[in-house]
């Protein structure tokens, strides 16, 4: 769908009528840029689908992404005749992709009101996906830390193992379920961005 181009029909009609417990889990955020050429609309769409970052799961390029990396370290201790989770310890690092226009500067002002209205809701869109990751990542360690000990270390390893999987696999499911969520309001959405933005002047 080209994004570019229809948010410039959309700005035209906006232009007629006038958006508890402390925990020690290690995170890191950085920034990727990719630059992108073109000064129309259709340019532009063109750029972002060549040149976006590949998303794993559908092979298909998207004008932004947040990589998300997993990781930590669980210890065992015994107590009594049993053993428990000493310490957990989940490390989380992402990185936030955005595209950069080159010819920003020189747009006309009509497509750099669309180019700037979607570029601010991209890096919300990414940023929403950090904090997603960050949250499991220490609802993960929280519950990890709680888990009552077991008769021994190889079963307590074997819990720890489920209860990380089953934590992955509830993380991807709320960031597929946001993804859709946010796909489905797009237009309106945007509407809402470019109305309020022409409204204010900015």
């Amino acid at each position: 769908m080209k994004t570019i181009a229809r948010l410039m029909a959309v700005a035209a009609l906006a232009c007629l009528a006038l958006q508890p417990a402390r925990a020690e889990t290690i995170t890191s955020k950085s920034f990727a840029y990719f630059s992108v050429g073109g000064r129309t609309a259709a340019e532009l769409d063109e750029e972002l689908s060549k040149r976006g970052p590949v998303m794993k799961h559908s092979g298909s390029r998207h004008p932004g992404a947040t990589r998300i990396k997993w990781g930590g370290s669980v210890t065992y201790v015994r107590r009594g005749d049993r053993c428990a989770v000493g310490n957990a310890r989940v490390t989380l690092s992402t990185q936030i992709i955005l595209p950069r226009w080159k010819n920003r500067k020189r747009a006309t002002p009509s497509l750099a009101l669309i180019w700037d209205t979607l570029s601010a809701d991209i890096r919300r869109h990414e940023e929403r996906h950090a904090e997603i990751a960050r949250n499991h990542a220490r609802d993960l360690e929280r519950t990890l830390k709680r888990l009552p000990p077991e008769a021994s270390c190889e079963r307590m390893q074997a819990r720890v193992d489920r209860v990380t999987a089953d934590a992955v696999a509830k993380h991807d499911a709320d960031q597929a379920r946001f993804d859709r969520i946010e796909s489905k309001n797009f237009n309106d959405r945007m509407m809402r961005l470019l109305t309020h933005r022409l409204n204010n002047g900015k």
